[in-house]
Order: structure tokens, then C-alpha cells, then sequence
């Protein structure tokens, strides 16, 4: 089923949905199935399961050179998308992107989640790899999520990258895309954001998943200012319980995204890990709470493959 699909279905209800890293490559997916087991409580409809594109390591051979090597730390999105319907009956919404992707790549990839029965994606444009200062595509890819939306759109529509196809038949994807309430990090302001951010819906995206934010006034001043640029698709909120000491120059830094002074001030006073970790767990169930309160479709959690934070948040919300 259609995340759209699961919206409407909810008839206004607010719903519980996460996402998950795929493990570290050696390690198997019953630890995905742990975690995702602790949530299974709160009837998730769908889960997110993020790809990871390869990155370079040079090794020194025997005669002092050095070989550049592709690494994929966290392969296996589309096996895990495939095990986690078959096991839990929800549906799983893999996450497609620009980058490590030619066009020719981008199709044969949905070919395969189509055949799955896999209904929903999330198109992006994905990050710089740390070999590089700034974002580069592949020579026969996409620079721009808008860009990928519109392959994906295509597909939908039967047109496939071969135009001597005869009678193709056509998938039936739903699109997510990412927003952002606090602007992307490379974006000059948070206008020409969202007029990227239209350019996608415009190319065939139906809903929206938002960065993680910890003021719920960003958030709500986010849909406000795309409710007026027109923007009436579903605008779900992704958040992040801060777990860690470190996370607050992390965040900022990374992502582009402010934390409250009071957050601040709260988990400078803690005494230990756990402290913090409370902290983050009591100010995540406040804003669902309030987000909640406003009737927000779906909320939805970043868990970054550890679910027992996420389960004391909805077993207080949900």
C-alpha cells in the first residue's frame, strides 16, 4: 500500500513510522529484526531503509603505490525492504539516490523493487562522499533529486530509458521526498528551497519527509510558508531523540540544523550517558506530543539502527 494510501486510511489518526540503517557489511539482519521487533507494538504501516553509497579507500601495495579502492560499507537495502515485508507484513520504503547511480542504474533498481511488490520509494540526491568537498554525480546520472523523481515518474508512466520498447508496462510507485525546515545545508535560503522543493512535487512526488528539527516552531513555519507556495501534499516530520553529549556540535554542524537552548542547557548539566540519553528521550516526547496535538499524519522517527529510545517515545505518545 501507498504511503498516501496510509494517510488516508488513518482517517486523521497520527501515525508511528522509523527508519533503519542497513548493518555494517559481515553482520546479518537479525539485528535489524530486534530492533525493529521492540516497535512492532506501535503498528507501524511502513519503514524506512536507508541506502548507503560506496566510498573510496586508497591501500598501499607492495611496491609503495597506492590503489583506489570502492568500499560499500552498509550494502543490502533492497534485501532487507524485501525480508521486512515478508516478515512483518508493513510495508518497507527503500531509499533511492543520485549519487553511485547512472540513470540505466536508477531503472534496473526499480525494475527489481517493482517486481518485489515494493509500492513506495524515497527519491534523494544523497550526500558528498568524504573524498569530495562537494556533491558529484556520475557521469551518466543525476545531479538533482528533482531530476530522479522525474525517471521515477517516467517509469510510472511506462516510459522507460529505451524508447524502442514496445508496450512497457508501468510501475506504480508512490515518491517521498526530503524537505527541510531549516533549509538544506548548501541552499542560499530557505525560499529558493522550496522552490526546489516544488520542482520536485511538480516532476511526481506525492509526500514529504522532513530533516530532523528540534524546535517544533521551524517545523510548523515550514508548512506553513509551503502550504502558501501551494505545496498540498503530506508533510511528515522526521525526528531524532539527541542521545549523546556530542551530538550537539554534531548536529548543527552535519546537518544544518539548530538545537534549543534549553535542550542545550539540559544535557550540559547531566552527570553521565544515561542522563543525556533521558534528556533527549523527554524533550523527543514532548514534541511528538505537541505535534500530535496538531494532528500530523504520521511521525516519524530517525532510529539510526537502536530502537529503545524510539519505543520509550511512542509508548508515551502512541
Amino acid at each position: 500500500m501507498k504511503v498516501t494510501e496510509h494517510i488516508q486510511k488513518a482517517n486523521g489518526e497520527t501515525q508511528f513510522s522509523f527508519e533503519i540503517l542497513p548493518p555494517l557489511k559481515g553482520h546479518n539482519i537479525q539485528t535489524i529484526f530486534e530492533n525493529i521487533d521492540l516497535l512492532m507494538e506501535f503498528n507501524p504501516p511502513f519503514i524506512d531503509v536507508t541506502y548507503h553509497r560506496e566510498e573510496y579507500v586508497y591501500k598501499e601495495l607492495e611496491n609503495g603505490l597506492l590503489k583506489k579502492q570502492v568500499v560499500k560499507k552498509r550494502p543490502g537495502t533492497v534485501g532487507i525492504c524485501a525480508a521486512i515485508q515478508n516478515k512483518y507484513k508493513v510495508d518497507a520504503v527503500p531509499h533511492i539516490l543520485c549519487g553511485g547511480f547512472t540513470k540505466e542504474d536508477t531503472e534496473n533498481f526499480l525494475i527489481d523493487l517493482d517486481f518485489l511488490g515494493i509500492d513506495n520509494v524515497v527519491a534523494l540526491r544523497g550526500d558528498a562522499v568524504k573524498s569530495e568537498t562537494y556533491f558529484k554525480a556520475e557521469k551518466e546520472g543525476h545531479i538533482y533529486a528533482s531530476q530522479l523523481v522525474g525517471q521515477i515518474n517516467n517509469l510510472n508512466q511506462g516510459i522507460y530509458l529505451d524508447d524502442d520498447l514496445q508496450n512497457s508496462s508501468k510501475t506504480d510507485f508512490c515518491i517521498g521526498v526530503a524537505g527541510y525546515p531549516e533549509k538544506h545545508i548548501e541552499a542560499p535560503s530557505l525560499d529558493s528551497d522550496i522552490h526546489f522543493l516544488k520542482k520536485k512535487i511538480a516532476n511526481g512526488a506525492s509526500y514529504i519527509v522532513t530533516q530532523m528539527f528540534f524546535d517544533n516552531q521551524k517545523f510548523f513555519n515550514f508548512a506553513e510558508k509551503c502550504r502558501k507556495e501551494g505545496i498540498n501534499i503530506p508533510i511528515i516530520p522526521g525526528l531524532k531523540p539527541l542521545s549523546t553529549k556530542k551530538q550537539l556540535n554534531l548536529i548543527p554542524h552535519r546537518f544544518h540544523v539548530d538545537i534549543p537552548d534549553d535542550l542545550i542547557k539540559e544535557v550540559i548539566k547531566c552527570k553521565n550517558p544515561t542522563e543525556i540519553k533521558q534528556v533527549g528521550i523527554e524533550w523527543c516526547i514532548e514534541q511528538s506530543k505537541e505535534l500530535k496535538k496538531a494532528k500530523i499524519p504520521v511521525l516519524h522517527y530517525y532510529s539510526m539502527g537502536k530502537s529503545d529510545n524510539i519505543q520509550q517515545i511512542a509508548s508515551k505518545v502512541f
